[in-house]
């Protein structure tokens, strides 16, 4: 531990790589382009999270974090890596306690599968997959409704959980159980459209992909937080580099007053981790579509989740 104002930024980047660069395993430096203060701990945790890895919106929630629990606990430490919440300025936790909360969803949501139509969104809940999202990529609006019309209507009969991507209007209107967004999806809506989410009573999840967006996505108070991508996927491009594994479980810890789904080339072989680092649903999309026997795939999927469950203090 060291008082605070006794290290200047250097020394103090350099007592947070020693501490925390190990475990966190090597990401691509990223060069810092804009300092907001020439305060010590701040500058310094700028340049640890520069050379970590992290992209500039994250290491400047770093500093902030750090110089927020430095102030707070009165002195700086290197070892004790920011996690609570009120160091990023979120807001009140639980989240599910506030007034402009979504419904909520369970905790452990389970294998979650995305999937490409509602043909899939049946099998698959038919399955005993748990949770399923239907992704269903057009431009044709009509085919858009009927598609989410189908996906809905799949599921009857099923306790499977039904999550639309991107097309609210039409999960509202077919009744889906919830809908998901990205990031930029969850910029473009007004607040018209989170306040008619919320009316019609659908449960909302954000993609996150690091601090400052897990900040953004906290913000409208959602039903749960999926967080990746952890490992490489061909999936689609990527604005960030995988998070890798530490960078999940500090997620998590941060953000443990949400269900959290963590999602990025999964397979089973990797679920156990996952679970350890503290998430409560593992996501995957190529596992299951891309895989010989689907329907054995998501057995063993689902059998691994269940016997790796959440770590405890979730």
């Amino acid at each position: 531990m060291t008082r605070m104002n006794t290290q200047d930024a250097n020394s103090i980047a350099m007592a947070i790589l020693t501490a925390h660069l190990p475990r966190f395993g090597a990401h691509p430096p990223v060069v810092p382009q804009h300092y907001a203060s020439d305060d010590p701990i701040y500058r310094g945790v700028r340049q640890a999270a520069a050379l970590m890895g992290f992209i500039e919106a994250d290491a400047e929630c770093l500093a902030r974090a750090w110089q927020a629990q430095s102030r707070r606990l009165g002195l700086f430490e290197a070892q004790r890596w920011p996690a609570a919440p009120v160091d990023f300025d979120l807001r009140e936790f639980p989240p599910q306690a506030r007034d402009d909360a979504f419904a909520p969803c369970p905790e452990q949501l389970g294998l979650y599968a995305v999937l490409p139509d509602a043909h899939w969104v049946g099998r698959m809940a038919r399955a005993g997959v748990p949770t399923v999202q239907l992704r269903f990529k057009s431009g044709d609006e009509r085919a858009v409704q009927a598609e989410v019309r189908a996906a809905v209507d799949a599921v009857k009969g099923t306790p499977a959980l039904l999550f639309i991507n991107d097309h609210w209007q039409a999960a509202v209107e077919a009744g889906a159980y919830g809908v998901h967004l990205g990031q930029e999806d969850l910029d473009a809506l007004t607040e018209a459209d989170v306040d008619a989410i919320r009316g019609a009573g659908l449960r909302l999840g954000v993609s996150t992909h690091g601090y400052a967006e897990m900040q953004r996505a906290d913000a409208v108070s959602p039903s749960y937080l999926a967080l990746g991508a952890v490992f490489p996927t061909t999936l689609k491009e990527m604005a960030t580099a995988p998070q890798g594994l530490m960078r999940l479980k500090c997620y998590a810890q941060l953000m443990r007053g949400y269900p959290l789904v963590a999602i990025g080339g999964f397979d089973v072989s990797r679920v156990p981790a996952a679970m350890a680092a503290g998430v409560g649903s593992v996501a995957v999309v190529r596992a299951i579509v891309g895989a010989d026997a689907p329907e054995a795939a998501a057995r063993a999927l689902m059998d691994a989740i269940a016997q790796h469950p959440p770590a405890a203090g979730r």
